[in-house]
């Protein structure tokens, strides 16, 4: 895979957050007026009827997105450390760590960001923030322990990449969008499981149209999200290997933390995403399946390692 450069690569994501920005809405609308049309009790005019309709509920429908948006989007950094459980690390704890860290900033002509632990023996590590007040890197113990100088230093780097790439900020806006689906989603089926044989012929229909379009939304944006995670891994690596000149370094951590990456905190998929690798159980399929492939949060590490050693 060709390397686009830090700056080209900056660009092209802060466009995929705008088509992400637009994309999202539109499924979102998309849904609703089909769920509009479906739900007409008269064939005559059904069209007209669910414009109508369609016009009178997209005012309700755009606040609950924004405000379910702003919420996620302010609370973000809290949830996160509260799902890895990281915590800061004082330069004084860890010198070495604060010493690779700036050098590669000052190097790169980055801001210092702030640096977290995570109190576990596996080794990981991952980006998050999404502007310079609140940009930080977390860290597991054990990658800490375990990786020479130049190994670690290759992972910051590629840690940093992330945050200059503005990463962050692209994944947290899928993420966001998809929790709206799963909510939505998991709202229904609890609906349709606890209300037993007291919904009318009617509303039945209702909310089981309601429940398969939320589930198709739900689907797409989990294809979204996870392309856009796998993506940037590739061109994090590629970044990190500009940054330190270095990628025989970053293969020789990812062999290590491939051996290891398990994060025992850590049970939320889409945290579990912004990684350097899936921090959780791999599930291993019993027949191999092409197409589920698209449903991973990260690319083989096989294949990082292989792209890295081309370099």
């Amino acid at each position: 895979m060709k390397y686009a450069g830090l700056n080209t690569q900056i660009w092209n994501n802060n466009l995929k957050s705008v088509v992400l920005l637009i994309l999202f809405p539109v499924v979102i609308l998309g849904l609703v007026w089909l769920f509009v049309f479906l739900v007409q009790s008269t064939p005559e005019n059904r069209i007209a009827g669910a414009n109508s309709m369609f016009i009178r509920s997209v005012p309700w429908v755009a606040i609950g997105v924004l405000a379910w948006f702003t919420i996620a989007w302010f609370s973000h950094t809290t949830m996160i450390a509260r799902a890895t459980g990281s915590a800061p690390l004082s330069r004084k704890e860890n010198k070495r760590i604060y010493n690779l860290v700036e050098n590669l900033c000052i190097g790169s002509g980055m801001p210092m960001p702030k640096v977290n632990i995570i109190e576990d023996s596996s080794l990981n590590a991952f980006a998050s923030g999404i502007n310079a007040s609140n940009f930080t890197i977390s860290l597991s113990r054990g990658i800490i322990d375990k990786l020479e100088d130049d190994e670690l230093e290759a992972v910051i780097a590629h840690e940093l990449t992330h945050i200059r790439n503005r990463d962050v900020r692209l994944l947290i806006i899928s993420i966001i969008f998809v929790g709206i689906f799963a909510f939505i989603t998991e709202a229904l089926v609890r609906s349709v499981r606890f209300s037993g044989g007291g919904r009318g012929k009617k509303d039945g229909r209702v909310v089981l149209i309601a429940l398969l379009l939320a589930a198709v939304g739900y689907f797409l944006s989990l294809i979204f999200r996870f392309a856009i995670s796998r993506q940037r891994e590739y061109m994090a690596d590629a970044g990190s290997a500009s940054m330190t000149r270095n990628p025989l370094a970053l293969a020789s951590a990812l062999e290590k933390i491939s051996a290891d990456p398990l994060i025992e905190a850590v049970k939320r998929n889409d945290v579990a995403q912004m990684f350097i690798d899936n921090p959780q159980p791999r599930v291993e399929r019993p027949v191999s399946f092409s197409i589920s492939s698209i449903f991973k949060t990260h690319p083989p590490i096989e294949k990082r390692i292989a792209i890295l050693r081309q370099f």
